[in-house]
């Protein structure tokens, strides 16, 4: 299965007897998955439909569909809507008894709502049907264009991401083989340190602060981190080649790559090992950023 992106637009164009119509989706992330229809009039049956396609084929993102129908055979007539305009003229003769005012004009009446009704042409069942049927093809366009378009997008985003994971690896690499994190350095680092504190006190125990060394060196140890780091690595070049709907899963995995960089941050005592840590964790975050836009 191939990787898609949460975001992409789509349309198709339809028409059927007198009607044309147009769908337009357009998709933008989310954590989970929504259509929201806007449908004219008379057109409400085709809800149950998309919903039941969209679901079908997509899993995460918000998809907004708008569907426009124009009818072509006919145009819209306007009529008085007698009744109305009778209450409204008998009203305001009751009023002109009342108070003094100017008659109603023409264009006041005609601007009241209800007094003028617009029509629209007559119906024909079978036309109708034979539309909606139609509208209901053209909406199956419009979404797998929209599902190419992610699964597009979903392909660059692995690129990406495949990059992201070979500079983490590299970045681990270059950890691993700091020179700051050697037994020998660390060791020369911590005897300086000592050193330097019994110039200043004939207080300290010699033999208690090289146990204390001891014991800062193998907390100051990254090799678990290293490897959970390595490991994720794996698991994420196994999930963006499988591809298929993975972006929760590697939102996840980002935030574990997070975790594992911070730890080996807080544990460096060495300059260029912190630098490299800190590299390492601007490119776990551009990761955690493009992992947002997977489905």
């Amino acid at each position: 299965m191939a990787l898609s992106s949460m975001t992409g637009f789509a349309r198709s164009h339809g028409g059927s007897g007198p009607y044309t119509f147009e769908w337009e989706l357009k998709s933008v992330n989310a954590k989970g998955f929504d259509l929201r229809l806007r449908m004219p009039p008379g057109w409400d049956e085709l809800e149950a439909l998309a919903k039941k396609r969209a679901g079908e084929l997509l899993s995460r993102g918000t998809v907004y569909a708008n569907l426009t129908v124009k009818r072509t055979d006919a145009a819209q007539t306007i009529r008085i809507n007698e009744d109305v305009l009778a209450a409204v003229v008998k009203v305001a003769g009751e009023l002109a008894q009342r108070i003094d005012a100017v008659a109603p004009s023409i264009d006041g009446l005609l601007g009241i709502k209800g007094v003028i009704e617009v029509v629209e042409p007559d119906s024909n069942e079978d036309e109708d049907k034979a539309a909606r049927e139609a509208a209901a093809k053209a909406f199956e366009q419009a979404l797998s264009s929209l599902v190419e378009m992610r699964r597009r997008e979903g392909d660059a985003l692995g690129a990406i991401l495949m990059q992201r994971m070979d500079e983490i690896e590299r970045l681990a690499r270059r950890a691993e083989a700091a020179p700051g994190r050697k037994p020998d350095a660390i060791k020369a680092r911590l005897a300086e340190q000592i050193a330097a504190l019994l110039e200043t006190s004939d207080r300290f125990d010699a033999d208690r602060l090289s146990q204390e060394a001891i014991l800062i060196a193998t907390k100051a140890d990254i090799r678990e981190e290293l490897d959970r780091i390595a490991s994720h690595i794996a698991q994420a070049r196994e999930m963006i080649g499988k591809g298929g709907p993975v972006g929760r899963r590697l939102d996840f995995l980002a935030q574990e790559f997070n975790r594992e960089v911070n730890t080996c941050c807080s544990k460096s005592n060495d300059v260029e090992l912190t630098n490299t840590g800190l590299e390492m964790k601007n490119v776990v975050e551009q990761f955690r950023e493009q992992v947002q836009n997977l489905e």
